[in-house]
């Protein structure tokens, strides 16, 4: 599982990867990163860890919003087709109101459903940035057999404060490389 606080490349500059044995030094390392002011961080991790989210600094999810627009609209959206599909063919029966809206609250309902499912799910891609066509430039093996990982895109002068925070929590691994290397 991978989780990225930034997404923005930067042209030129360095990438820091540590590997560490314990969620409890990445998770000191994250801390130190940015309280240094550091933000490009990017979390490896073998399963999803909440702590590590909240270190990075995530807030709630946007994907709730997602929902919320979808079903608002798919309900809008059932109302107006049944009443639009009632006012264009009418059937009057028993003197009853063309627009009935307790005879729409089924299909106002379902619509509300689907357009909430499908907007979500939409939602959910978007925000996670999915699908990834393009591959990891830095990943490790480790990170699904156990390990954690914190990686760092650094530029000038913060190249060296990252590192000393890096090295401070007793990584098992740290490598350099410069940023849009291929590989590792």
């Amino acid at each position: 599982m991978r989780i990225s606080q930034e997404t923005s490349i930067m042209d030129s500059g360095f990438g820091i990867l540590a590997s560490y044995s314990y969620l409890d030094s990445a998770l000191k390392a994250i801390e130190g990163l940015r309280k240094a002011g550091l933000k490009e961080i990017t979390a490896y991790m073998p399963y999803p860890e909440h702590e590590v989210e909240h270190a990075l600094g995530y807030g709630q999810s946007p994907v709730r919003v997602w929902a919320l627009v979808g079903g608002l609209c798919g309900a809008a959206g059932g109302l107006a087709f049944t009443s639009w599909t009632s006012m264009d063919w009418p059937l009057v029966t028993g003197g009853k109101p063309i627009l009935s809206i307790p005879a729409y609250i089924i299909i106002v309902f379902e619509m509300m459903v689907l357009f909430g499912a499908l907007s979500t799910v939409i939602g959910l891609f978007i925000n996670s940035r999915l699908p990834q066509v393009k591959p990891l430039v830095v990943y490790d093996p480790e990170f699904t057999a156990g390990k954690y990982g914190v990686y760092i895109k650094v530029a000038g002068d913060s190249k060296e404060r990252a590192m000393q925070i890096l090295e401070g929590q007793d990584p098992d691994k740290l490598q350099e490389h410069q940023v849009g290397d291929d590989h590792v």
